[in-house]
């Protein structure tokens, strides 16, 4: 399945990607400012919010930080057993940082996990997914509703500049659970209630950009 690689090798570095995806970046971050982003602001673990509670070089830290979890992973496993070994443990690493055995499952939403996964595997795809975030942000003021049209468009993309029905298929499954963990923005965009960029988030008066 993977190339010039055992199955125990193989299974070994998508269950190592899978932890780095549990790394509490955004706790780690902020850990030295005493805010815990699980109970601060949206209480989503990611740097969107660490920005919101934490400031702007938290929130530019964690977002380098989720970045890595998927780029790190994905060249590793690239490296050692071929494409569709980097892209297996790509999503474990979005799943790992999504669903993390060490809280109770309860992690972040994986945007920019997906993110770095995808500019190390599928860079052209990668890019027609920030430039679609980008315009629908332009559009709508949404980052929430930017990010999960950017990973629904990801998989069409890759699929564009040629990547297998494989590769399609995983990162369409990673797209699906990324936007299932949006669920609650969804349920406001539903009541028109979910907040634009540059509104400030109830009882903090903090630019709100994703809800």
């Amino acid at each position: 399945m993977f190339a010039a690689v055992p199955p125990a090798v193989a299974a070994a570095l998508v269950v190592a990607a899978y932890l780095v995806g549990t790394i509490p970046t955004a706790t780690l971050v902020t850990r030295r400012q005493g805010i815990d982003p699980t109970t601060s602001g949206s209480g989503n673990p990611g740097a969107t919010n660490v920005l919101r509670v934490a400031g702007r070089r938290a929130g530019a830290a964690a977002l380098l930080g989720d970045l890595a979890k998927g780029a790190v992973p994905a060249a590793v496993g690239w490296a050692v057993g071929g494409h569709r070994l980097g892209l297996a443990c790509g999503v474990a690493a979005v799943v790992g940082h999504v669903a993390p055995v060490t809280r109770g499952f309860q992690g972040g939403k994986g945007v920019a996990t997906a993110a770095g996964m995808a500019l190390v595997l599928f860079p052209a795809a990668a890019g027609v997914a920030a430039a679609t975030f980008a315009a629908t942000v332009a559009a709508t003021r949404i980052a929430s509703l930017g990010s999960m049209v950017a990973v629904s468009v990801l998989p069409v993309a890759a699929a564009a500049f040629g990547a297998t029905a494989v590769e399609v298929a995983a990162l369409a499954g990673c797209a699906a659970l990324i936007v299932a963990r949006h669920r609650d923005n969804i349920a406001r965009l539903a009541r028109g209630e979910e907040r634009r960029i540059g509104e400030p988030t109830p009882g903090r008066g903090r630019p709100d950009t994703v809800g």
